[in-house]
């Protein structure tokens, strides 16, 4: 069965040649690479054109000029007639078992999508950014290989058109500015009846560069998660489950603010804990879209 794997990219040329170098590299190849780049200026085309020669398969550039991840993951989808699509973030590398890991865990398992642990690095940060950060962006919950209950995150997944049908186009524009578009779809393929697989060996590495390692930009990212689950019940006009998920995140903030000096003094691991917990927390009473983190789309282009 036809598997590629899709990157979509945004304005980060280093992290995207690492991300395809570690693609190229993989023992068992995929039959193509579609890379979408969602800058306007196009800027990861030369690029792009430029390791076509050393890609194992089919190098697929699609320009998205209009920002928005989900307007770059739509066009990643839409360039392909592959029945797998295997996503990696730009900001990711893989090890060269990681494609043949995922595809034999996803056949295995019968899931219609299959995910990855993901490890991430934050060089450069401080101790209790760098516990806090790695809190956000590692996966690993520890589960054997096989169904799981609930859905992950786009990067390191594969998605299997065979077994699901997906929403045409998949990703929902309305997370364009804030993310969460994988939320939105995972969430409406578990309503179907769709189900999740766990990939053990698959796992991934994560890059947070620079600008991200700080303890604003955790607490951003810990704020938009928060806000998921109400936002997505919101959508959903679930109207009970948002007043559920908002009573729960204002006891979460109340406890956790409390927590927050003990937590402190017990170390960088403690005090990141408390604070995502607690910064969670608000997210979930505060879901509005006017006060939802921008991380993509106009916002990032600026």
């Amino acid at each position: 069965m036809k598997t590629a794997v899709m990157i979509p990219t945004f304005r980060r040329p280093d992290s995207l040649a690492r991300a395809l170098t570690s693609v190229f590299a993989q023992t068992r190849a995929p039959d193509e690479i579609i890379i979408a780049d969602n800058d306007p200026a196009a800027s990861a085309r030369d690029m792009v054109e430029g390791l076509k020669s050393r890609a194992p398969c089919p190098l697929v550039y699609v320009h998205a000029p209009v920002p928005g991840v989900s307007n770059a993951r739509n066009a990643g989808f839409a360039a392909t007639d592959a029945k797998r699509i295997a996503q990696l973030d730009d900001d990711e590398s893989a090890p060269s078992h990681w494609l043949a890991a995922l595809i034999k865990a996803h056949e295995a398992s019968g899931a219609g999508v299959s995910f990855g642990p993901v490890l991430a690095r934050a060089d450069g940060a401080g101790p209790v950014a760098n516990a806090w950060l790695n809190r956000l962006y590692s996966r690993d919950p520890g589960h054997d290989e096989g169904l799981i209950a609930k859905p992950y995150g786009c990067g390191n997944s594969l998605i299997d058109r065979t077994r699901c049908a997906l929403p045409d186009p998949p990703f929902d524009a309305s997370a364009n500015q804030t993310g969460g578009e994988d939320d939105i779809l995972f969430a409406a393929l578990k309503a179907r009846g769709v189900r999740f697989g766990w990939a053990p060996e698959a796992g991934v590495t994560e890059h947070v560069e620079s600008t991200r390692a700080s303890l604003a930009h955790a607490a951003a990212r810990s704020f938009a998660y928060g806000q998921g689950p109400s936002q997505t019940a919101r959508l959903e006009r679930r109207y009970g489950a948002l007043a559920g998920w908002m009573a729960v995140g204002a006891a979460q903030t109340a406890v956790f603010s409390l927590a927050l000096p003990f937590a402190w003094l017990a170390g960088p691991q403690k005090a990141a804990a408390c604070l995502d917990r607690l910064v969670q927390g608000a997210g979930k009473v505060m879901c509005l879209d006017a006060v939802a983190p921008r991380f993509y789309g106009e916002a990032a282009a600026r």
